[in-house]
């Protein structure tokens, strides 16, 4: 047994000291935040700290940091790892909330120009570039922030120490609220492909908001020490309509691509957001048969970064000049640290093993540590002659080595194979354990009548019934004041935050029941509110309208328990069914409420 802890703690220091030197020596002591990489190139100053790549780059010091806690003596290196994990992600919390004015214009707007900032400057945390100068809008780096937040959080970390910053991350949920319907700029800041600054609705994103949320949902972010004050609350239709536009979307990436390496990200580690293990294998097929090479990915077809080919001094392509990248994109090592992790959680030792000899091919040492560089390219000599014979001709890396954000998963990768963290460590949620699940749960239909006289005349019809009165202590409201409710979660005067805007609220949300303040309340639906929808007047539409509803519930419910649904049914709905012809009993299955 010594033996056996003697090897782990050998094996432990060694990666301690590779971790150490390619990550944790880069973080700012001050704001806790990384650089993507210490090249300044034609390409950008890599010294800026991307909220994307801060989250990824510190994987490998949390999954470091895990393994550690299974050591009796670590020599104080679990405390180490686990404080450079916090300190990171409250540095990236610090400078969002100094940004809390534009989480709240966003929540209204949805304008590009109202986005939060995607970099920020590693000494100080100050913005860096302006509002209009860059493509800020990315919705899938705040959704990843947000889901490695409630990761770790379930993992034992305390990232979030007040209820402002509560409020912010509640604020911070709002603002992803509605990512399957925002066009954004996407993982690779340029939007649509032809690299002209105009967003486009991304999969990558919408699925890594989806991961978000279902993530965050019902995490109480003081951990096994808060209240109920500290749990952060979303909305279930706001995951299901982020799941129906995924569904939809996949296997491409957007509009203008067909398909894009990131989505690696959304169908395996970390997002984990897709359930059809079907689509998934789509969607991973078509981007090894488009995108795979020797030396990794290209992110999508015609993509000109980095290429000897592209002019640097111009923000923006021409339409034309996408031809001229064809077979010669850059091919990214940092995807096939996605596919080593994704054959991880599946239990596909072949798939692992596949990947990790290529990225063993790829890798760049210095002072003995293997690094991975940002990209492969194709050298101006041998353009023409790849072009011809795609994947023929060897590439050079470029100068941006390592990549901390592919090193950081590299290393990840190498601690899950050596089984030093197990896939349930870095994923303490569960949630690559959805694939291939589906719930299929009963859906229950409360019937309320208006009054008693009502309830005696659907009881000469055979439909059970009770009036308001008879739930009591229970209380039956308006789905309108529950939109009123949301909107004092998150609410912080302090940080100028007004929590949820007043929308119409959809059946998921209003077929839970409620406890406000000690009191018990379900609510109707909207779509009985007959002061803003007057087709419920109309007898043969309401009734297509409750079945298309319970089918919606039926299919996207995932919460613990049964969805129950409560109709009002009043004497105006009884008399204007009349009018066209008698009620069958059938359409409708009852269950009266029970408290």
């Amino acid at each position: 047994m010594a033996s056996i802890a003697s090897q782990l703690q050998a094996r432990l220091d060694d990666y301690y000291r590779q971790i150490k030197a390619v990550i944790l020596n880069r973080q700012n002591p001050i704001t806790g935040l990384l650089p993507a990489s210490t090249a300044i190139t034609a390409h950008g100053d890599y010294t800026d700290a991307w909220v994307r790549d801060n989250v990824y780059s510190i994987l490998a010091v949390w999954g470091l940091g895990l393994a550690y806690r299974k050591l009796d003596a670590d020599g104080g290196r679990t405390f180490e790892l686990e404080h450079s994990v916090v300190k990171l992600m409250r540095g990236l919390l610090f400078c969002l909330m100094r940004q809390s004015n534009k989480v709240e214009q966003f929540k209204e707007t949805q304008s590009l120009l109202d986005a939060l900032h995607a970099k920020y400057n590693t000494k100080t945390g100050d913005v860096v570039v302006g509002d209009g100068e860059w493509g800020h809008l990315q919705l899938d780096a705040t959704s990843l922030f947000l889901l490695m937040l409630a990761q770790m959080t379930a993992s034992g970390l305390h990232i979030i120490y007040t209820i402002d910053e509560v409020n912010f991350v509640q604020n911070l949920v709002y603002y992803i609220g509605r990512t399957y319907r925002t066009p954004d700029y996407g993982i690779w800041e340029r939007g649509n492909k032809a690299n002209h600054g105009n967003s486009e609705l991304n999969a990558s994103s919408v699925g890594m908001a989806k991961a978000a949320l279902e993530a965050i949902n019902g995490l109480n972010l003081f951990g096994v020490r808060g209240s109920e004050a500290s749990v952060i609350h979303v909305l279930p239709d706001e995951i299901a309509r982020a799941r129906i536009t995924l569904e939809s979307l996949l296997p491409r990436e957007s509009g203008s691509k067909e398909t894009d390496a990131a989505l690696l990200s959304i169908i395996g580690f970390p997002a984990f957001a897709i359930e059809d293990a079907q689509l998934i294998e789509r969607t991973n097929n078509n981007i090894i048969k488009k995108l795979e090479g020797r030396y990794g990915c290209k992110r999508f077809l015609r993509d000109g970064h980095q290429t000897v080919l592209e002019d640097n001094t111009r923000l923006y392509y021409e339409p034309w000049e996408l031809q001229k990248f064809e077979h010669i994109e850059c091919e990214w090592p940092l995807f096939f640290t996605y596919q080593v992790l994704d054959g991880l959680f599946r239990g596909n030792s072949q798939k692992v093993q596949h990947y990790q000899e290529c990225l063993k091919a790829l890798l760049v040492f210095k002072d003995g540590i293997g690094l991975l560089p940002e990209v492969y390219y194709v050298p101006l000599d041998n353009i023409e002659t790849e072009r011809e014979l795609p994947h023929s001709q060897p590439r050079l890396p470029n100068d941006n080595v390592p990549l901390v954000w592919a090193q950081s998963l590299y290393f990840l990768g190498q601690l899950l194979s050596e089984g030093l963290v197990a896939p349930g460590d870095i994923d303490p949620l569960g949630r690559h354990l959805c694939i291939g699940r589906h719930q299929d749960p009963v859906v229950q239909i409360a019937l309320l009548a208006e009054d008693e006289d009502l309830q005696a005349q659907l009881a000469a019809y055979g439909i059970a019934t009770q009036t308001p009165k008879q739930v009591e202590p229970m209380q039956v409201r308006q789905a309108t004041e529950l939109s009123t409710i949301y909107a004092q979660l998150g609410r912080n005067d302090s940080l100028g935050l007004t929590g949820r805007p007043v929308r119409r609220l959809r059946s998921l949300t209003t077929s839970r029941i409620f406890r406000v303040r000690g009191e018990t309340l379900v609510f109707l639906p909207t779509f009985l509110d007959q002061e803003q929808f007057y087709l419920t007047l109309d007898y043969h539409f309401l009734v297509d309208q409750i079945r298309s509803e319970l089918a919606y519930i039926q299919y996207h419910w995932s919460e613990l328990g049964r969805p129950t649904i409560t109709l009002l049914l009043t004497h105006r709905m009884w008399e204007t069914s009349f009018e066209n012809e008698a009620i069958d009993s059938e359409d409708l299955t009852t269950s009266p409420i029970q408290e």
